[in-house]
């Protein structure tokens, strides 16, 4: 056996992962998955292939700009690249719409953020507590003002990253793809 013997096969693995998938594939979609610096190990584990496959891929990923490697740290840790991934979302928005239609996303996404800014008295949502509503008037209510506060919340952080998404999509398409003009 090779250092990038596929691992031995287990009928979970099997189940989980496609036919068809190759180990470059299993990486990958891990990978994206991952959140926190994990050690190449467990990646491994979760992609169903060796430990030396599991790093070979992930440096390859990390060459790209995908992952973020911690190679100093023992084992190898790795993270998704939020700012690739959303900068290729950007390209997304940027080939599929015009520069206009990119524009008007942008003013409606302002306007739903103005809108929770003023039913929150804030700019910032990470200011915001879920349980400072005035309204406690028992438990059911409290726990469903909190429920609703909390959609809220996350609603408009999403559209705070989708402005920054369409910000960044406007300034590719109008610069051909680049973000500084050529």
């Amino acid at each position: 056996m090779t250092g990038f013997d596929p691992a031995p096969e287990s009928d979970a693995a099997t189940q989980r992962w496609q036919t068809g998938t190759d180990t470059f594939g299993r990486v990958y979609n891990v990978a994206l998955g991952v959140t926190s610096p994990t050690a190449y190990t467990e990646v491994a584990t979760l992609a169903d292939c060796s430990p030396n496959a599991a790093k070979k891929h992930l440096e390859r990923l990390a060459e790209m700009g995908i992952v973020r490697a911690d190679s100093d740290s023992r084992p190898a840790q790795y993270e998704r690249n939020d700012g690739y991934l959303e900068w290729q979302d950007a390209s997304r928005i940027a080939d599929e719409l015009t520069t206009d239609e990119i524009i008007d996303r942008v003013a409606t996404l302002e306007a739903e953020r103005a809108a929770y800014e003023d039913q929150f008295g804030t700019t910032d949502p990470t200011t915001v507590s879920v349980f400072d509503d005035d309204d406690h008037d028992h438990d059911d209510h409290d726990h469903h003002a909190v429920h609703e506060r909390m959609t809220a919340i996350s609603e408009w952080q999403g559209i705070i990253r989708e402005i920054r998404l369409y910000e960044l999509a406007r300034q590719l398409a109008e610069n051909d793809g680049h973000l500084l003009p050529a």
